[in-house]
């Protein structure tokens, strides 16, 4: 009773974590993939069927979305019009199923360590997961990085039944777990080295031969069914499916590295990831649980250890590498750092008996401090105002509809438009007329020459920048330059990539007066420096609300003076 009245109190806690600040942004979905991927396709399912079109993701969070949004909203017809006139909703049901799933994952973490170590060990790794940062802040996204450690966690409870027990339905739960976390997000299939360890533990056993193989088996083929059935037109629609998966496959090839990503050792970035995202002391401790397995239950060591190792190894390979993507193998090394602890305080108890609670209670405020402090921060700072909001607010105010902007791509689409209130100045309830370039305008001289813009892709657009643009600008009555860090500072960390954007900065800088900006830095907080996780995840404590630092520019020059 006392156990489980824990982890209901854990989960609830857990949950608070990753509903503080659910709304942020709204209502506008600032992360790219949050506003193109699930969301949309959960939606678009009511009007083209259940084929999603799309697999560079795999598509079971996008079913489970397009079930909730049935059930939430009424069907097709209500959940559109919700998406069209009010997304704010849409996209906080979305955001909180992906924390409801991760909040579960957090029992399923228990129950696996509970069964695989002891009570104690299984009820810290859960808490560790439940504070740490990364899992708490992509909790606050309707993106399918949390709702992956939902059926990870489910495997690898599972897998803990297979090495106690070795029975029938151990495997058949470790084997659904695994496919429907490959059908959440390909890296989740990482548990099936667990799984295939404790089977190895039991085909070592006297008369486990069998059992074993036909345990792979059963599993192998629980865990085909189980990706079917959460992604079905893998099989109905085999060309697509390969096609997604190899693009997945090519996304992190060198020829699409990322501008502002200069780290080279994809490694040492996973390893710093595991500092900030999971924590300093969970890091250590989970190194010293490796150590105390090899000497305490090698069968143990060889299904918690691997995977973690193969995991960051193989993603250290990429050419691109961001700290979300390390989340499949937290609730392992979740497990591994709360072992140690446990463990520990056990050796330091039975030496000194009357310090063994005092010591218990610190070695948890050591493990999961540092997790509270940063995702409690972060609450605070997703509470707040978007700058990007701020940003929106001053433009109504201060330029008329039909007015000429030039906005970075650090907003979506809908941020131009009067979001339910179409308006009948411009089409499709655009509120401004916004400026669009491409490479195809600028010649190599850097000079710009006419013709119709288009769409620069967000990773693309620094490279797109030359001081001429200044010119065409005022020549087009384009007075009012729009500017993010999360753009400027990919030039800026990698400024030999791109010199012509940095001279365009500094020529916007002299041609024009800075007449507003909103910072997401508290008073006297130095600006946190370009990166493609701190940027957007806000990890630094520098942050007092959300957003990059917007600053908008209007220009002296040309058709903008003769507007004045």
């Amino acid at each position: 009773m006392g156990w489980g009245l824990a982890v209901v109190a854990l989960m609830a806690g857990a949950l608070a974590l990753r509903l503080w600040g659910i709304g942020h942004g709204m209502p506008y979905a600032y992360n790219t993939d949050e506003n193109a991927h699930f969301v949309p396709g959960a939606i678009g399912l009511f009007g083209h069927g259940w084929n999603p079109n799309y697999f560079v993701n795999p598509p079971a969070f996008t079913y489970l979305l397009h079930a909730v949004f049935a059930v939430w909203f009424g069907g097709r017809k209500g959940v559109s019009d919700a998406y069209a006139t009010h997304p704010t909703e849409v996209f906080v049901v979305a955001r909180i199923t992906a924390a409801v799933v991760g909040t579960l994952a957090l029992w399923l973490v228990y129950l696996a360590g509970a069964r695989m170590l002891d009570r104690r060990t299984g009820l810290l790794a859960a808490a560790l997961l439940g504070v740490s940062f990364l899992p708490v802040f992509y909790s606050h996204l309707a993106l399918n990085d949390v709702p992956t450690l939902g059926p990870i966690g489910l495997s690898l409870w599972g897998t803990a039944g297979v090495f106690r027990h070795g029975r029938v339905r151990d495997y058949a739960v470790a084997g659904a777990g695994l496919g429907l976390a490959c059908a959440t997000k390909y890296t989740g299939g990482i548990v099936l080295l667990p799984l295939l360890a404790a089977a190895a533990t039991q085909f070592a056993t006297p008369g486990g031969r069998g059992p074993a193989l036909r345990g792979v088996v059963l599993a192998g083929l629980v865990a085909i069914g189980a990706f079917i059935v959460a992604n079905p037109y893998a099989v109905l629609d085999f060309q697509a499916f390969r096609d997604g998966l190899n693009h997945q496959a090519t996304a992190a090839d060198a020829s699409l590295g990322k501008l502002g990503l200069p780290q080279e050792s994809g490694w040492l970035y996973y390893l710093w990831t595991f500092t900030w995202g999971l924590g300093w002391a969970p890091l250590a401790a989970s190194v010293v649980g490796l150590g105390l397995l090899a000497r305490d239950d090698r069968r143990l060591l060889a299904i918690l250890a691997p995977a973690p190792i193969v995991y960051v190894l193989f993603m250290g390979t990429q050419e691109r590498f961001f700290g979300r993507w390390l989340l499949p193998v937290f609730p392992l090394v979740c497990l591994l750092a709360a072992y140690a602890v446990v463990r520990l305080a056990g050796m330091a108890a039975a030496r000194v008996p009357a310090l063994g609670p005092a010591l218990g209670a610190c070695a948890v405020v050591v493990l999961c401090g540092q997790g509270v402090v940063f995702s409690m921060h972060d609450g605070m700072v997703l509470a707040g105002n978007d700058t990007r909001n701020a940003t929106r607010d001053w433009l109504v105010a201060h330029v008329p509809p039909r007015g000429k902007i030039v906005v970075e791509p650090v907003v979506p689409d809908g941020w131009a438009t009067d979001i339910g209130r179409p308006s009948p100045l411009t089409a499709n309830g655009a509120r401004w007329v916004k400026f669009a370039t491409s490479r195809s305008n600028i010649n190599n001289d850097g000079s710009s020459s006419p013709g119709p813009g288009r769409i620069v892709n967000v990773e693309d657009y620094e490279r797109t920048l030359v001081p001429a643009l200044v010119d065409r600008y005022e020549r087009e009555g384009f007075c009012y330059v729009v500017t993010g860090s999360t753009q400027r500072g990919r030039a800026e960390a990698e400024p030999q990539v791109v010199p012509r954007a940095l001279a365009y900065y500094r020529e916007l800088a002299r041609r024009a007066d800075l007449v507003y900006a909103a910072s997401p830095y508290g008073s006297g907080s130095r600006p946190v420096a370009f990166s493609f996780d701190w940027s957007f995840d806000y990890y630094p404590l520098a942050y007092r609300r959300p957003g990059p630092l917007m600053q908008v520019y209007r220009l002296r020059g040309g058709a903008c003076a003769r507007l004045s």
